[in-house]
C-alpha cells in the first residue's frame, strides 16, 4: 500500500497527538509533527509532503499566511477550533477544514477526499513524443535535459542516447509537469532534480560535466525559483 508523506503544525502539543493517534489508526500515513510554525514551514519547502494538517491561530504565526507560503502542488487540510475561519481555508483551496475538536469519522473523511486529490493530480512517470512516424513513451525521470535545434527539438537521456524529434519546444513544455522542468533558455528545457549547481548565466547538471546557459529574459525566475530549493548549489562568484 502507497504511503503519503504527511506534516502536521499545531503550537498545541495535545492537538498534534490527536492527529498522530488518527494517522496511526487511519494507516499508511506517514507523519512528522512541528509545534514550531516557522521551521515546520521549512520542512514542508524542504521535503514537499503529500498532506499538510494546518492549525490557524498560532503565537508567532498564522496558519493562513503559512497557507499562502506553501508550495504551489501542496495538498492541506486546516485543523483549528476557530470556526470563523471556515471560508477563507476554501478561498485558499484547503481540502477541508477540521473544526477542533474532531472525531476520527470526520478526520478519515477529510483524509479520503485528500487522498483522492492527490491521486488527480499525480505527476505523469511518461510522456510520449512523435519521432519520425513512430511514438514514443520516454520515463519523465529519463529526461536529461531538452535542446531546441533549427527544425528538430532532442530530448537527451540518462542512458546517453538522445530522441530527436519534430515536435517544438513550446509543445514539449506542455505536456511536461510543470513543478518539475524549468525553461532556462528559448534553447533548454532541464528537469530541476538534474540541477546540481547554478548562477544568473548558467546550471550544471548533477554528476555530469554538462553546463548549460541560461537566457537573459530567464535569469531572475530561474535564480529566485532555484534559490527557494535550498537544495542546489549557487556557483562562486555567480
Amino acid at each position: 500500500m502507497k504511503k503519503f508523506s504527511c506534516i502536521a503544525i499545531d503550537d498545541e502539543p495535545l492537538a498534534l497527538l490527536v492527529i498522530t493517534q488518527f494517522c496511526e489508526r487511519f494507516g499508511n500515513l506517514d507523519l512528522s509533527t512541528f509545534s514550531e510554525p516557522r521551521i515546520g514551514l521549512e520542512e514542508i519547502k524542504r521535503h514537499k509532503p503529500d498532506l499538510v494538517f494546518l492549525d490557524i491561530e498560532m503565537n508567532s504565526i498564522n496558519g493562513l499566511d503559512i497557507a499562502h507560503a506553501l508550495p504551489r502542488e501542496c495538498c492541506f487540510i486546516f485543523t483549528t477550533a476557530h470556526a470563523q475561519y471556515a471560508l477563507n481555508g476554501f478561498d485558499l483551496d484547503a481540502v477541508d477544514f477540521l473544526h477542533k475538536p474532531f472525531a476520527y469519522e470526520r478526520f478519515k473523511k477529510a483524509v479520503e477526499k485528500a487522498i483522492r486529490r492527490i491521486e488527480t493530480e499525480k505527476v505523469p512517470e511518461n510522456i510520449v513524443i512523435k519521432q519520425e512516424y513512430a511514438n514514443v513513451t520516454i520515463p519523465i525521470n529519463d529526461i536529461l535535459y531538452i535542446e531546441a535545434m533549427e527544425n528538430y527539438t532532442k530530448i537527451f537521456r540518462e542512458n546517453g542516447g538522445y530522441i530527436l524529434s519534430r515536435t517544438n519546444m513550446k509543445t514539449i513544455q506542455e505536456i511536461l509537469p510543470e513543478e518539475n522542468f524549468l525553461r532556462i533558455h528559448r534553447s533548454y528545457i532541464v528537469p530541476i532534480e538534474k540541477i546540481e549547481m547554478f548562477s544568473k548565466k548558467k546550471i550544471k547538471l548533477i554528476g555530469k560535466e554538462i553546463f548549460l546557459p541560461i537566457g537573459r529574459l530567464y535569469a531572475n525566475h530561474i535564480y529566485d525559483t532555484l534559490i527557494s530549493r535550498n537544495s542546489r548549489h549557487i556557483f562562486p562568484n555567480s
